[in-house]
């Protein structure tokens, strides 16, 4: 049986977390601090989430009052008068966070914001409308997969510093629930002075408030949010590590509970600590859409917990891969027509979307989405790179990674898929979001994250027609697979063996920058240099250019 979120969080006695009213006995009126700092997110034309986190002096502190303000930026007797502010009170039952969702704005508008409480008051923070009508440029910074023992996070200081953006597109894994002494990142080279709070797995309410409170006191993530609105959706890590509608493989149902269970946990937490606006029906689904003007609409995709289908793993499901591999038994679990990503509901309101988009006349149409979509296969590094070649790669690489090459070799000569949790898991269910991009003539341009790699992809049907491009954003801190084997030239022999990857990078850090013009869609490929020191400089490492066609776009074209 399939518990949804409010029916989990009642169970949990948790409540769906939402703005909290005055209550009695008096608020709070001790010592407070704001050192989260501030958000913005999920900005429409009209209005806007704010989002503070005000943290007492006294541990058991009751409920604290709160007031807010908004202004338009500028100087003059009329900005001055569409100023907004309120007051509300937040307690312990959120976790001392403040969300207010702001109404009545102007469209395609700068603003500035800030809380206060107790005589306190916070940093102040930039945010930003939705435009209407004719609208020439938007700018959209892409970002994912922050792992914060793993190094600084740099990238999101490089986002903050931006000249301009008017938003940015969070895809997934702004947390991670793995902790410990030898938990994922901790052999990295700066995890003794970031080592993740708590000192151990998340499971509790408690404990994913804890992790996200950890990841806002760093300063350039603070940076980032205070710079622009965000726009979020989540990936597995929120929750536990390849999560999937009824569970994850990071979760043992029989150590650590239900599933249900832990993901309403994980999700209350999520909501409180993030700058999005809650589903009206306190259910998991935050498929959402924005619209810039004239110019795009954003869809951003929910692939994780709401519709989708327990991975494959070619360790469980394709016996005899040491010796003979039943491939033709594999391809069938593969192709099964039920497996899913996203719901027929999903399905079915991304189709209609797509559709009124087009119709509006808006140029481009923009999912924002957890993993990549490209076919990607694996490759074959014998086969992609000449003898010598492979050998130079190869001597710089452990036993243990000699025997995953080899592992991989297995599978190439399969022609099976890189990324079994990626949307290559789902291929009937792509081809379903093909259809409707199809069908709507949309001008499609897929963001997305998870993988821990650049990547500019051109994405075609199973009949061989290009339906879109893809941006893959690389982590802002996670490992991609060039740090673990950086004598392999991964990218390189990935874009030579797939006809979808244009361009891969898996050892870069850093994060998509993409501007949208009536024109062209441009999608630069930012990376800093270190992320294992606080200082660092950015570069783009590639960029690339999609232009409108009827019905369609172009070829993917570095510039």
């Amino acid at each position: 049986m399939n518990i949804d979120r409010r029916r989990a969080l009642a169970l949990l006695g948790l409540g769906v977390a939402s703005p909290a009213l005055a209550q009695t006995p008096a608020p709070y009126a001790g010592a407070v601090t704001f050192s989260h700092g501030v958000a913005s997110g999920d900005p429409l034309q009209d209005r806007v989430i704010l989002w503070t986190r005000i943290t007492p002096a006294d541990p058991n502190a009751g409920d604290i009052a709160y007031s807010w303000r908004l202004q338009p930026v500028g100087k003059g007797r009329r900005l001055a008068k569409l100023a907004k502010s309120g007051s509300g009170v937040t307690g312990p039952g959120r976790d001392f966070t403040v969300k207010v969702d702001v109404t009545g704005l102007r469209a395609g508008r700068d603003y500035t914001f800030w809380f206060e409480a107790n005589g306190v008051a916070s940093p102040g923070g930039k945010t930003r409308t939705l435009p209407q009508g004719p609208t020439k440029e938007v700018v959209l910074a892409v970002a994912s997969c922050a792992l914060y023992p793993n190094g600084y996070f740099n990238a999101y200081g490089a986002i903050a510093a931006l000249p301009r953006v008017d938003a940015v597109l969070f895809v997934g894994d702004y947390i991670y629930e793995y902790g410990g002494p030898d938990s994922y990142g901790m052999d990295s080279k700066v995890a003794y002075f970031r080592p993740h709070d708590p000192p151990h797995e998340c499971e509790s309410l408690e404990d994913y408030r804890r992790r996200h409170a950890q990841y806002k006191t760093d300063p350039m993530l603070q940076a980032a949010h205070a710079r622009a609105p965000w726009i979020v959706v989540w990936d597995d890590h929120e929750t536990a590590n390849d999560s999937y509608k009824d569970g994850a493989q990071n979760h043992t149902p029989a150590d650590e509970g239900p599933w249900d269970e832990r993901k309403a946990r994980a999700i209350k937490a999520y909501f409180e600590w993030m700058p999005i606006r809650e589903p009206a029906d306190g259910g998991f689904a935050i498929n959402r859409s924005f619209h810039f003007g004239d110019l795009a609409s954003l869809f951003m995709l929910e692939t994780r917990l709401t519709a989708r289908d327990k991975q494959l793993v070619y360790d469980r499901d394709l016996p005899g891969l040491d010796g003979k591999p039943d491939a033709k038994g594999f391809r069938a679990k593969l192709y099964d027509p039920y497996r899913r990503m996203m719901g027929e509901a999903q399905e079915q309101w991304l189709a209609d979307e797509l559709a009124s988009s087009v119709k509006s006349g808006r140029t481009w149409q923009v999912l924002g989405n957890e993993v990549i979509m490209a076919r990607v296969n694996v490759a074959s590094f014998k086969k992609e790179l000449d003898p010598a070649a492979y050998a130079k790669a190869m001597a710089g690489v452990s036993a243990a990674g000699k025997q995953r090459m080899e592992r991989l070799e297995l599978i190439a000569s399969l022609g099976l898929p890189y990324g079994l949790d990626m949307w290559d898991g789902y291929p009937v269910d792509r081809e379903r979001v093909y259809a409707a991009i199809k069908a709507a003539g949309a001008r499609t341009i897929v963001v997305s994250g998870d993988s821990h790699a650049f990547w500019a992809n051109e994405l075609y049907d199973a009949g061989g027609t290009r339906v879109a491009a893809e941006f893959g954003a690389t982590g802002i801190t996670s490992p991609g697979g060039g740090d673990a084997l950086p004598t392999v030239p991964l990218g390189e022999v990935y874009a030579k063996a797939n006809k979808e990857v244009v361009y891969n990078n898996q050892a870069a850090k850093g994060f998509v920058l993409l501007t949208l013009t009536p024109t062209e869609a441009r999608g630069e490929l930012v990376k800093v240099s270190s992320i294992v020191t606080p200082d660092y400089t950015v570069a783009v490492d590639k960029a690339f250019r999609v232009t409108p066609e009827p019905g369609g776009i172009s070829a993917v074209t570095e510039i």
